[in-house]
């Protein structure tokens, strides 16, 4: 079911279907609710699954030039409490990890379990503070062109002809969201906080599924992140689009991590 709230004076989007424990999923960056789809049918026959499209992307309109992913957050929070729903797992896709570890910051009591797909709990390097910087800069001078290019980068060299048909859909739908929202999801991912730490102390379980290729996110730095921390960690043979690149054992992996929670 395809609903909106008016938060702001903006609407947010979002589904619901399916009943059971709540299973939130958020997108990541230049990604929309479109991106769960086969997720979501698996998990809907157990669970109640939510998904909302994020500030600026999807059907959810822009709320300023900088969207924090603490604001994304309190967005979700405004669902779950529209929906009557205190305690949720939450599975974040890269940004959309971001997001999920800001609400589990913001709100620990209200979460089940933890799932990063693709997604750290680092904040961004210098370095990568500059890449954003530069991205801002090729948005704002063709955005269009910035989408197209980016999309394919986002899998492993590989993997790139196997899945055309799949990186077409996703460069599609990155193509609906608005420059505003692009450019106020990178300012936002740039001064996101470290939250490493609840990797380690979160009152919940957690779960990191990574890609060993990733283009995006360095594996073996990731992999630091999880040492001494009780978080579960299911390592994958691809890239950053794990939904995709390896769909049946990404799937089956959260599938389990909420079952077994």
């Amino acid at each position: 079911m395809s609903l909106f709230l008016s938060y702001k004076n903006i609407p947010i989007h979002y589904t619901v279907s399916g009943k059971g424990a709540a299973v939130v999923l958020l997108h990541g960056f230049l990604e929309n609710i479109t991106m769960w789809q086969s997720l979501e049918e698996i998990l809907n026959m157990r669970y109640k699954v939510i998904c909302v499209d994020l500030l600026g992307h999807g059907q959810t309109e822009n709320l300023g030039y900088v969207h924090t992913m603490v604001q994304m957050a309190e967005v979700v929070k405004e669902v779950l409490n529209s929906l009557n729903i205190r305690r949720s797992f939450l599975v974040g896709h890269s940004m959309g990890g971001y997001v999920a570890l800001a609400f589990a910051d913001l709100y620990p009591d209200h979460v089940k379990g933890l799932v990063l797909l693709n997604s750290t709990a680092r904040p961004d390097t210098e370095e990568k503070k500059i890449g954003r910087d530069r991205a801002i800069a090729m948005v704002k001078e063709n955005y269009k062109s910035f989408v197209r290019n980016s999309i394919p980068l986002l899998f492993r060299s590989t993997s790139r002809n196997l899945y055309a048909e799949e990186i077409a859909r996703v460069k599609k739908e990155a193509l609906t969201t608005s420059k505003q929202g692009i450019i106020a999801a990178l300012e936002g991912m740039k001064i996101r906080l470290d939250r490493e730490a609840l990797l380690h102390f979160g009152p919940y379980p957690s779960l990191m599924i990574l890609g060993k290729k990733d283009p995006v996110l360095n594996y073996e730095e990731l992999v630091t992140q999880t040492k001494n921390a009780k978080t579960q960690v299911v390592a994958l043979e691809n890239g950053h689009m794990s939904l995709i690149e390896d769909k049946a054992t990404t799937e089956n992996a959260i599938l389990q991590f909420i079952k077994n929670n």
